[in-house]
């Protein structure tokens, strides 16, 4: 998928509908900017609370991972 925009001279820009709408864009949904060392720049949609995640990785009858085993 491929789209243009162009940057006003406020520094702003307008992303394209139809990618806003492939990423379920919202109005308030935080967007990082990553520039790669090849001048590519990588966006990413930050929209997901941590409060929506909970409970997505349990699995009946696992064993609770200890905190400190984490950060391994």
């Amino acid at each position: 998928m491929s789209n243009m925009a162009t940057l006003t001279s406020k520094g702003q820009t307008t992303i394209p509908k139809e990618i806003r709408d492939s990423l379920s864009l919202k109005t308030g949904d935080l967007l990082t900017f990553t520039l790669m060392p090849d001048s590519t720049v990588v966006m990413r949609v930050k929209n997901t609370s941590v409060t929506e995640l909970a409970g997505k990785f349990h699995q009946k009858g696992r064993k609770a991972v200890p905190v400190e085993l984490l950060s391994r």
